[in-house]
């Protein structure tokens, strides 16, 4: 009995037009800002870069310090080596106090050191804030991605399985041969293949995010649901707010203030002493000292190390001119990236899915009346496949760029929401 062909105006149509819910729905995956939120508080790395940022801020408490005081404990005696500590005028046994004094200007050259460390430290930490959060939004516009080639693919499945009903039943009436059979079972067999390979880069993405969150690598994520929108910023914050731009500045001011500290080096530091001793039956005696280092041999000690500090310095400016040039550089790059996916979404809504729509339409048309051939429509049915799944990627391209341009802007809303850097 030949398969009746009404049926196919009723099946096909339902088939390319639904929206599938072929498997029990799942919990939609959390919003994208409330993943950053949870990475944020608990990334592995990002608490072990605050507990470096501490670090570094205990270090800078030391800097400039005094430098220790030494005891001393005196006993001249004269007639040695009998003991004449109280029967010998210039015999006493005392003990002395010494403290050394750096030139003027060192400890303070020193603290100031101290803090450009920790301003660069805590850079390097809101720089991995941040790009935690990239991470976290480029993660979750892939699995956009992914799991809208999922849904339109297991949308495409009934039709395909129709379709190899339709081939089956023309078959054996002897209206077409195997081939339409073996090809619509090839369909099926790619497609379960491309399902499998979806579900295993998901599962690498979401064990990805899940270390993001500090959460085991099998934690489930439901689906992502709508992309949010986000307005790009403007270039010139691109440049100036570039967390290695910003990096790069509180290093050139390091080594501006090394070399500070290393041309003081050359100055001479000094000590001054107090003891008291004590000759036995004779007057006590009560010691004052003095002294000034003598930085005699400078050209070969401190000179060298000096124009180092002032190479280091140089350097410094390069690398924070590199820098803004490579900032400025992807922030073009990525601007561009972003536009052209704007464009390739308006092209493939406006233009693409529906001709493709008018395609496959055509060719089940044909098909129907006997005009057609079976390949003919399964070649459409892959452009309106392909269509849809280009334009969520497109999408996701579009996303992962903005989240760049946030990034490198530091405009990330979620990151504006986390605590300063005085509260961690």
């Amino acid at each position: 009995m030949p398969f009746p062909r009404y049926l196919l105006w009723i099946f096909l149509p339902s088939a390319l037009l639904a929206q599938g819910a072929p498997e029990p729905a799942s919990l939609s995956a959390p919003p994208v800002e409330e993943l950053i939120r949870q990475a944020l508080h608990a990334s592995p790395m990002l608490r072990a870069g605050a507990e470096a940022a501490g670090a570094d801020a205990e270090t800078a408490l030391a800097a400039g310090a005094l430098p220790d005081p030494m005891v001393e404990v005196m006993l001249q005696n004269v007639g040695f080596p009998d003991y004449t500590v109280g029967e010998e005028e210039m015999s006493m046994l005392g003990v002395e106090v010494r403290q050394g004094l750096p030139y003027p200007g060192k400890r303070k050259a020193e603290r100031e050191v101290g803090g450009a460390r920790v301003a660069t430290a805590l850079e390097r930490w809101e720089r991995a804030r941040r790009r935690a959060a990239l991470e976290v939004r480029r993660a979750h516009a892939e699995l956009y991605a992914l799991d809208r080639e999922r849904e339109i693919l297991l949308d495409s499945r009934d039709l395909i399985d129709l379709a190899g009903v339709v081939a089956a039943s023309r078959y054996g009436t002897g209206e077409a041969d195997a081939g339409a059979v073996l090809r619509a079972q090839l369909k099926g067999d790619q497609l379960a293949i491309r399902l499998d390979d979806l579900a295993a880069l998901r599962a690498a993405l979401v064990a990805e995010l899940n270390a993001l969150r500090g959460l085991s690598a099998e934690t489930p994520l439901g689906p992502v649901g709508d992309l949010p929108d986000y307005a790009p910023p403007e270039r010139d914050a691109i440049v100036t707010g570039s967390p290695e731009v910003a990096v790069a500045r509180t290093l050139l001011r390091s080594a501006e203030l090394a070399l500070d500290v290393a041309r003081l080096a050359a100055r001479p530091d000094f000590f001054v002493g107090a003891g008291m001793a004590s000759r036995g039956g004779f007057d006590g005696v009560a010691t004052l000292r003095f002294g000034v280092e003598l930085p005699l041999w400078s050209k070969s000690k401190q000179a060298p190390l000096a124009r180092a500090a002032e190479r280091e310095l140089e350097a410094a400016r390069q690398e924070l001119a590199q820098a803004e040039l490579e900032a400025a550089q992807r922030a073009g790059a990525l601007t561009a990236r972003r536009q052209a996916a704007t464009r390739q979404i308006e092209r493939i809504r406006e233009a693409i899915l529906p001709r493709t729509s008018e395609t496959i339409a055509s060719a089940r048309t044909a098909y129907i009346s006997g005009r057609g051939d079976f390949p003919a429509m399964l070649d459409a049915l892959d452009l309106w496949l392909e269509s849809r799944i280009a334009l969520a990627r497109r999408e996701s391209e579009r996303l992962a760029a903005e989240a760049e341009l946030m990034y490198l802007a530091g405009a990330d809303p979620a990151i504006s929401e986390g605590a300063p850097h005085e509260n961690r």
